[in-house]
Parts: C-alpha cells; sequence; structure tokens
C-alpha cells in the first residue's frame, strides 16, 4: 500500500468507478474495498497505470469539478480514441482540448507524448501554430496537430 494516493470525493458508486478505471489501463488494479455492514462500500483504494488513488464514498456534500483531474498521456492516436470512447460512453461528456467527464462526473485530460514534444520545440511559431490547433480540440487529433505543425 503506498503511503500517499490521491483521494478522490464521490456521492456513491466509487467501487464501480474504480472497477471500470482500471479496466482501461495496464498496470491498474483494485486493492482495498471497504464496506461495512456488507452496503456500498465507503472506501475504495486502487492503482491506475502505476499511480495510487482512493475513492471516498461521502456524500452529497462536496462535487467534483474541473480544479482535479486525471491526466493521461497517451501513446498513439489509437490510445486517444479507445480512452476517450470509453471514458465519454454511458453519460460522459467532452470537453476543450483533450478534456473530458466520465459518467461519475470524474475530469480526465487526454493529450499525446507529441503534443508535449510539439510545445518544447526549437520552431516556436510550429509550436503556436499546433496549440492553435489544439485549442479548435475537443478530442486531440495527433495528424492534425502535426498538420499544423509543420504549416500546412
Amino acid at each position: 500500500m503506498q503511503k500517499v494516493r490521491t483521494c478522490l470525493w464521490f456521492e456513491s458508486g466509487g467501487a464501480d468507478a474504480a472497477n471500470f478505471y482500471v479496466s482501461l489501463m495496464p498496470d491498474s488494479r483494485m486493492e482495498t474495498v471497504l464496506a461495512p455492514d456488507a452496503g456500498e462500500p465507503v472506501m475504495v483504494d486502487f492503482t491506475l497505470a502505476g499511480a495510487p488513488y482512493q475513492i471516498l464514498n461521502g456524500g452529497p456534500h462536496f462535487k467534483l469539478t474541473e480544479a482535479a483531474s486525471i491526466s493521461v498521456l497517451a501513446n498513439d492516436q489509437g490510445e486517444i480514441d479507445r480512452l476517450w470512447a470509453a471514458l465519454t460512453s454511458d453519460g460522459g461528456e467532452e470537453a476543450q482540448c483533450g478534456w473530458l467527464k466520465d459518467r461519475w462526473g470524474l475530469s480526465w485530460q487526454i493529450y499525446p507524448q507529441v503534443l508535449l514534444d510539439m510545445q518544447a520545440a526549437k520552431d516556436q511559431a510550429a509550436a503556436e501554430r499546433a496549440r492553435q490547433a489544439m485549442y479548435k480540440m475537443k478530442k486531440i487529433d495527433i495528424s492534425e496537430l502535426e498538420a499544423a505543425f509543420a504549416g500546412s
């Protein structure tokens, strides 16, 4: 068990969410599910792509906001497409620049390594073109970023 982990406050359904999340990425697993009196779990500890998380089913007192999100650095367009489809299914919502909310209201950022590489490029005019292209996107499209970066 990791000493430090991010805790996400859910109204309810945290165990279902955690099970769904660990199904999406390698190096993910459920760890501890605390369910007093055999009711709905109150606390769920899990690892998502090697990062430790915890979900507290704490009721309606606090809401998830974009102020806390899970950021995923995708390897390629296929991974972006797969995660985007899964996380926006069943009531998820697309947002701008690679952001989305899943059906539980948790915000995610799904973006490719190539975008970071473009932003760190010495050619800052090309980096700016890629950034401006990203601003027009919801789900990130790598081929559109590459075209903007190249100036075509």
